[in-house]
């Protein structure tokens, strides 16, 4: 599913406009990234939690010569973790 196909998916269900329902999807898109930026969670009842992670530093290969190794280091990154009943919805 493309965005677009969720915009046209939450106009039929809600009943308006694919405009006002891109608005709804932006903005909601928008909110996520913003609280995710400033290190929060978001939690969706019944959906699941976006929060950000810290991966560690770790040491990695150059494919091209695996001799040579290289440090990683350490960074912030998105994640999701499903709630139970979206589990359940997909199971």
């Amino acid at each position: 599913m493309t965005k677009a196909d969720l915009v046209q998916a939450v106009a039929k269900a809600a009943g308006i406009n694919k405009r006002q329902a891109g608005e709804a999807v932006s903005a909601t898109i928008d909110a996520i990234s913003a609280a995710l930026a400033k290190g929060e969670k978001v939690q969706l009842v019944g959906f699941g939690t976006f929060e950000v992670r810290t991966r560690a530093a770790r040491k990695g290969r150059n494919p091209q010569d695996p001799s040579k190794v290289i440090n990683i280091p350490s960074k912030k990154v998105p994640a999701f973790r499903p709630g139970k009943a979206l589990k359940d919805k997909v199971s």
